[in-house]
């Protein structure tokens, strides 16, 4: 009664070791593993303590300082009379507490501010990265399953090709065809040989680039459905997507906080010829041990307004001013160019989705042409219409429009992903439609 439970439960383990990982799971290995994405993710963790640095500047600081002083000193008189020398031992020790508050310090303030900028810049960076890794893995993934198609109808092929190279054979060997049809089956053969080659290594390749994303060896990939219908973006309309890049992208996002950023700098610099103005309040505790008439201990406390007035800096002042004037400018054109790679990205993705679409609709109706056509000349060839070459040259362009539709459909599924990347709106979420065309293999 045991060995068929243990005949399940081992049946039931290697089918869940079988199970292909669908571009979900990729993409949560990807999240725990990618390198890159960590790098991003600590830099958010950094960029968080920003504005806890940048208010520093603002609050009080209170310093204990103190100090143990011995003091031995002799006197001689020059009659070496006792009545005239003397001496002292003397031990001082002093602990004061110092309290400054900033009532008025202008750059200060403005690295706060500055601050808050470089908080949210390290934030939409992250979130830039969030997206970047949502594209980088659904590449990988299309580019490995496109390997795969291109290996396996590579192999298709040669089976084809093989068997087609043994009828030219046969029928050389009894005299219905000529020696030239062989030639043309071998020459066939070696050709497909060699592409089966190439396409191992670039399998190969797209592997290897997906598991520097995910960390380990990738294991068997759901595959695209067949036949799977692919929709247009929403909205339909070009400039909806192109306005959402321009305002919404995030490398957009990062550029508008820089100038932001560099105009806050211009202030501060600016700063340089400001007066500064501090709240001072100290407390002084002096406890003195020695001879009996200069024993004693004190206290002193203070408060008051501590003022600084620059003068001159030797220009400095100026020069810094003017390099922020330059910067600011640099930040100000770095926006608008990232605002136009960001409209022309999303017009391109857009582009390439509608053209995607277009593009698997013609290839749909190629293949069903080309599975005729072949048909017809394997029909052609057996009755003597057709020559070897026919036939061949029919297997090879079946198999040429399927890898061609399969990567068609990728290619369309990554340019939606880039669409929404563009616009700023790509989310882990997308993925999951996206997912629920794969099946397992």
């Amino acid at each position: 009664m045991q060995k068929p439970l243990i005949a399940v439960l081992l049946a039931s383990a290697f089918s869940l070791n079988a199970q292909a990982a669908d571009l979900i799971q990729v993409y949560q290995q990807a999240l725990a593993n990618d390198a890159t994405y960590a790098s991003a993710r600590a830099a958010a963790a950094a960029g968080r303590e920003r504005i806890t640095q940048g208010r520093a500047g603002l609050l009080p600081t209170v310093g204990v300082t103190g100090d143990v002083t011995k003091n031995n000193s002799d006197f001689t008189a020059w009659n070496n009379s006792p009545l005239l020398g003397g001496g002292s031992n003397l031990r001082t020790n002093e602990v004061q507490v110092t309290l400054q508050q900033p009532l008025f310090r202008w750059d200060r303030w403005e690295t706060y501010q500055q601050s808050k900028l470089q908080q949210a810049i390290s934030e939409a960076q992250f979130a830039q990265a969030q997206q970047d890794l949502i594209t980088r893995v659904a590449q990988a993934y299309f580019d490995v399953l496109a390997a795969q198609d291109t290996l396996e109808s590579t192999r298709a092929q040669k089976v084809a090709v093989t068997e087609q190279l043994a009828s030219a054979k046969r029928n050389f060997e009894v005299g219905t065809q000529t020696i030239t049809d062989t030639h043309e089956a071998q020459a066939a053969y070696d050709l497909v040989v060699s592409q089966e080659i190439a396409a191992v290594n670039d399998l190969e390749t797209k592997k290897t680039a997906l598991q520097a994303i995910i960390g380990t060896a990738p294991a068997t990939l759901a595959t695209l459905r067949t036949g799977v219908n692919l929709t247009a973006p929403q909205p339909i309309n070009v400039d909806q997507w192109v306005s959402a890049a321009e305002n919404q992208n995030y490398a957009v996002t990062v550029a508008q906080l820089q100038l932001e950023s560099a105009k806050r700098d211009i202030s501060k610099n600016r700063a340089g010829h400001y007066p500064t103005v501090d709240l001072v309040a100290s407390s002084l505790h002096r406890d003195v041990n020695g001879q009996l008439a200069q024993s004693g201990k004190s206290n002193s406390n203070s408060i008051g307004i501590q003022y600084s007035i620059p003068i001159f800096s030797g220009f400095a002042v100026t020069s810094r001013v003017r390099e922020s004037i330059a910067l600011e400018d640099k930040a100000r054109n770095d926006l608008e160019a990232n605002r136009r790679n960001a409209a022309l990205v999303a017009r391109q993705s857009f582009l390439g989705v509608n053209s995607g679409l277009a593009q698997v609709k013609a290839l749909e109706a190629a293949e069903v042409s080309s599975n005729s056509a072949l048909e017809s000349n394997k029909l052609g060839y057996q009755v003597g219409v057709r020559i070897n070459i026919d036939v061949l040259n029919a297997q090879r362009q079946l198999y040429q429009t399927r890898t061609d539709l399969a990567r068609a459909r990728y290619n369309t599924i990554l340019a939606g992903l880039k669409l929404k990347a563009a616009a700023g709106s790509l989310r882990e979420e997308d993925l999951q439609p996206i997912n629920a065309l794969l099946q397992q293999p």
